[in-house]
């Protein structure tokens, strides 16, 4: 039905295959996701359901908001996001999209906001092997010399240098689905996923 869902970082755990062989696995909370709008080629140019993620308090939205939520049943969500579907007619608004549409054995891409690292230097955002670490030296974790003397006579563009690390978007491609228990709406997956815990994550079929 759909290809891409929305869900939730918990955490990361060790898997027993049957063969004995233990796996590191990432825990993801899939769904359920719920159908707020439905966009069509005739209005917007293309078809697409739009669905939520996380139900809020109805309370604490604006009106507009309210109003757009009203249409798929009253109930507010915190995260919203479009979905591009083939066949309009097999969604209705305010139904619900659970993590049951993976099976075990599907490959996935996650997409998920990276753990912010903040200003790092050159040694840990870029592995730098850094200078000496005895003999009078000064220079243990600095970058050393970035000049080209007279010619050009400026720092070319895209020199490894200190700088915001994380806090970007980052997808994961190709992760095994070793595990799906539908009724906990749980997805395990072989390998880790970008972010924290209880991060949101975009997860789609490869």
């Amino acid at each position: 039905m759909v290809n891409k869902l929305l869900g939730k970082k918990l955490g990361m755990t060790r898997y027993f295959l049957e063969g004995g062989k233990s796996v590191p696995v990432t825990v993801l909370q899939v769904g359920p996701c719920v159908v707020i709008q439905k966009k069509t080629r005739e209005k917007e140019g293309y078809d697409a359901v739009q669905v939520g993620f996380e139900p809020t308090n109805l309370g604490r939205v604006n009106r507009p908001a309210r109003g757009h939520f009203k249409a798929s049943g009253g109930r507010s969500f915190a995260w919203l996001r479009e979905i591009k579907v083939d066949n309009l007619d097999a969604f209705e608004l305010g139904q619900e999209i659970k993590s049951d549409v993976l099976s075990v054995g599907d490959r996935v891409h996650v997409k998920g906001l990276s753990k912010g690292r903040g200003f790092s230097g050159v040694m840990k955002r870029w592995g730098f092997s850094g200078g000496k670490k005895t003999h009078g030296s000064r220079t243990h974790r600095i970058p050393g010399s970035i000049g080209c003397s007279a010619t050009p006579g400026r720092v070319l563009k895209g020199k490894k240098l200190p700088g915001r690390l994380g806090g970007q978007n980052v997808t994961v491609k190709n992760l095994q689905v070793v595990d799906v228990r539908p009724e906990m709406d749980v997805v395990l997956v072989r390998g880790p996923v970008p972010g924290s815990r209880n991060n949101i994550i975009e997860i789609a079929k490869a």
